[in-house]
């Protein structure tokens, strides 16, 4: 049997990939190196993570605001283990659906370590040993990420850990040592912070979210010191150890002097890195890039022409629903379709408390390229529902052009603004005015009603409500 394609990688990018092409009636198969599918986000990263940002959430709110609301609890407790099977529970029911969509879409899928043979023969190598050649028209690439490290600290999964030990600790860190500022540490850091660890974040740059507009770093830093965390910034690290019950971070300040850090456990969380291990793609020449990517171009198609590349093993943001849509893209386009994907409208989220999201061009890089630009910004201690929720923390900034109104990038944090993105990415996507946003009829009393108010600003109308 040759398969019309192959998709080497089961994770949203993969999956999704191998759901469209079934779709459009393509013979597909998928391979997947682990005996569950859906790759780090479905297992060990974005749903896994958010289901214990939830209960985190959940235990947080009842601790600090639920009096407030005239509802009183007696001993309250938070027992981890039940936090984490509810967790378990999530991973595995949403892991069952995705062995349903291939079955549904009459996708066959192969269990264990994909290797090239040739640019159209495939070798399975199951855990067990056993070998199952598979031959293709096309291969696609989704074999994700696995998290990065630093010179002079080694992952032990023990007191050093990535956020895949975090999410299954039996207990609740003492005190928790963060290295890297990004989204894994604040949401992590963020989970076991409000169950009782204190945090210490180490960061290279100057602010956490560094990656993100500016003044999003610097608003999330506020309730997270609150919340209890503590943020050494400039500091290079130099070394981790584990001396037993505790480990030790050694790092460099911004005067050179070396300074060190002492918890009973270090999240290692600058990042992630493409994982291509066990591919033999050296045997086709599949050409490689800086930092391990794999070279696509604007197709996603590698400098082998049967062969292509869509997710974390490519350029771009490391996002679960960027890999997704760029699986679409490549599954419509062997189907003969004209698919058409904006990079400029895939949202960025982090689901710390109060959430941040962000679409589009961020501040500084308008002024890097010398744009003309407005700012509309409206705070969430303006917003009714806010107030209702204790939740004010935050704003929605627009970056509109001067001359056009045309929004170039909105940026906020608040509550739920991991759902109002959704708006401003379709006003993106569209590439709306903020003029026209302004004029739509938004929900009272509603969080996403103040998307409204920052283009009214925007707009020099003023906003209604501040």
């Amino acid at each position: 049997m040759i398969y019309d394609v192959i998709i080497i990688g089961s994770g949203p990018g993969g999956y999704v990939c191998a759901i469209r092409c079934g779709q459009l009636g393509l013979k597909t198969a998928m391979i997947e190196k682990y005996d569950a599918l859906g790759g780090t986000c479905l297992n060990v990263g974005c749903i896994p993570s958010k289901a214990v940002l939830e209960s985190s959430e959940h235990y947080h709110n009842a601790k600090e605001k639920f009096a407030a609301h005239g509802i009183h609890l007696d001993n309250l407790q938070i027992n981890l283990s039940e936090m984490i099977a509810h967790k378990a529970d999530v991973v595995k029911k949403t892991g069952d659906g995705v062995k349903y969509l291939m079955r549904k879409n009459k996708v066959d899928v192969f269990y264990g370590v994909g290797s090239f043979l040739s640019a159209t023969k495939i070798r399975v190598t199951a855990v067990d040993g056993k070998q199952t050649d598979l031959e293709t028209v096309r291969v696609v690439i989704a074999t994700g990420s696995k998290p990065s490290s630093l010179p002079g600290v080694t992952i032990d999964k023990k007191r050093i850990i990535s956020s895949t030990e975090a999410l299954v600790l039996q207990e609740v860190p003492k005190h928790l040592i963060v290295i890297g500022g990004g989204v894994i540490g604040m949401e992590l850091g963020s989970v076991y912070a409000r169950i009782g660890a204190k945090v210490t974040v180490v960061e290279y740059m100057e602010q956490i979210l560094a990656t993100m507009d500016k003044s999003l770093g610097k608003e999330l830093q506020k309730p997270l010191s609150k919340l209890g965390f503590s943020f050494h910034f400039n500091h290079k690290v130099t070394g981790a150890t584990n001396q037993g019950d505790k480990v030790v971070v050694t790092a460099e300040n911004k005067a050179g002097e070396q300074v060190s850090f002492e918890g009973d456990y270090c999240l290692m969380a600058i990042g992630r890195k493409p994982y291509t291990a066990g591919l033999n793609m050296e045997a086709i020449g599949i050409a490689i890039e800086k930092g391990g990517r794999i070279a696509v171009d604007e197709n996603f198609r590698t400098n082998v022409a049967n062969i292509y590349a869509i997710g974390d093993v490519i350029r771009g943001p490391m996002l679960a629903h960027k890999a997704s849509e760029e699986g679409v893209y490549v599954a419509e386009q062997f189907a003969g379709l004209r698919p058409h994907l904006n990079y400029l409208s895939i949202p960025n989220i982090v689901y710390t408390w109060p959430e941040v999201a962000s679409v589009g061009h961020t501040e500084e890089e308008l002024i890097a390229n010398g744009v003309d630009y407005k700012i509309g910004s409206f705070p969430f201690t303006a917003n009714a529902r806010a107030r209702m929720n204790m939740d004010t923390a935050g704003f929605i900034k627009v970056l509109v052009h001067s001359q056009t109104d045309e929004i170039l990038g909105i940026h906020m944090i608040g509550p739920r603004v991991a759902d109002i993105v959704g708006e401003a990415a379709l006003a993106m996507y569209d590439r709306c005015t903020a003029s026209g946003v302004a004029n739509v009829v938004h929900g009272h009393p509603t969080f996403y009603e103040s998307l409204k108010e920052a283009c009214l600003v925007a707009t020099g109308k003023g906003a209604i409500h501040f």
